[in-house]
């Protein structure tokens, strides 16, 4: 699973040099100089994730379509938590980004019929909505679901990407841009944010979901303690997510508007830690980072990993529980005629004496 900073290094060390060559390189140097100033080329982006490999593991994933479908009930319902942001926001969409789309989840939340829970009845959300790109870099996992009845019942084209990271839409293309559990695998998530903000049209919303914070902290402990049980030492075999604290500032500093996080925790119970890690390597979540162990991880710390996560974290019924911590945020390209917050010290009441009154 995902949301790990290797630091560079520099090494020392002592040369001699004659004297006849420092003044030729003295010289060298003095030629060289420049008079002119360039531009940097920006920070270098941080790398965490091996994007190749997370674009083989969705691919592996979805040739084995019957274990991938069984597995998508995690991406479904976040899938349908998230396209019912839309019930709140009255406004039809001409064409809307699906960025990430992994099977089309939204797609099929879209489709569904009495989305909205606080009415008898509700027309689905794909009635508001005259096209979807659905884009993704897995091509196998974007198209698994290509003949199924969804697709007749929403104007929906697919797209593969090179990688969601370098979006290749211009300026001012989409009304609405939605992602539902891609970005938590992003290794440059501001930039990603930022090219989002750029493909907006004025007055038009973000929305996604991504996983972050302590996510699998069960996996995460009952595994660090099997390492150092059996091998002495710690690998990292569950990725590095984002915090909650930090999404709300890069969404600010990808220039989004009116925003809003929340978080939700998703339970899951499996009957023990090998379900779990099949079910994980079907959804194409298996880990991707940088510098991780490659191939299978030893027997002798897998069985020790399950007796270890028994123990702490197991349910009565013998069952195990694995928490997913969905954030979700929501962020407005700027506009003419967007509501705007009043100037601080506007305001003709003072909190402090509304709140003395209650």
């Amino acid at each position: 699973m995902s949301a790990c900073m290797r630091p560079s290094s520099l090494g020392t060390g002592l040369h001699r040099i004659s004297p006849s060559r420092v003044a030729a390189n003295l010289s060298l140097q003095a030629s060289r100089q420049r008079t002119y100033a360039v531009h940097s080329t920006g920070p270098p982006r941080f790398q965490v994730f091996n994007r190749h490999a997370k674009w083989l593991q969705k691919e592996r994933a979805a040739s084995r379509p019957r274990e991938s479908r069984q597995a998508d009930y995690l991406k479904d319902e976040v899938a349908i938590r998230v396209s019912e942001r839309l019930l709140d926001i009255n406004r039809h969409f001409s064409k809307v980004l699906d960025l990430g789309a992994n099977s089309c989840n939204l797609a099929r939340a879209f489709v569904r019929e009495n989305p909205d829970p606080s009415a008898p009845s509700s027309p689905p959300l794909s009635a508001r909505i005259s096209e979807l790109i659905a884009a993704d870099s897995s091509e196998t996992l974007l198209y698994r679901d290509s003949d199924h009845d969804f697709n007749k019942k929403l104007n929906i084209t697919r797209q593969v990407l090179q990688d969601e990271e370098s979006i290749p839409y211009g300026p001012e293309s989409f009304d609405l841009v939605m992602s539902s559990l891609s970005m938590h695998w992003v290794n440059d998530l501001p930039g990603v944010l930022s090219q989002i903000n750029s493909i907006l049209k004025p007055d038009s919303p973000f929305i996604g979901a991504m996983l972050g914070g302590d996510t699998l902290f069960e996996l995460r402990t009952s595994l660090q303690l099997a390492d150092l049980e059996r091998r002495g030492g710690l690998s990292p075999h569950v990725s590095p997510l984002a915090d909650v604290r930090d999404v709300g500032g890069l969404l600010q500093k990808a220039g989004f508007k009116m925003l809003t996080v929340d978080v939700d925790d998703i339970i899951v119970d499996y009957p023990d830690t090998f379900a779990l890690m099949q079910d994980l390597q079907a959804m194409g979540e298996n880990n991707a980072i940088l510098g991780r162990e490659m191939g299978p991880i030893r027997r002798d710390v897998l069985l020790a990993n399950d007796a270890i996560y028994r123990e702490l974290h197991g349910n009565p019924d013998g069952s195990i529980p694995a928490t997913f911590r969905i954030i979700y945020m929501i962020g407005w390209k700027e506009g003419a005629d967007q509501p705007q917050p009043l100037a601080r010290g506007s305001g003709e009441a003072n909190l402090k004496d509304i709140l003395e009154k209650k």
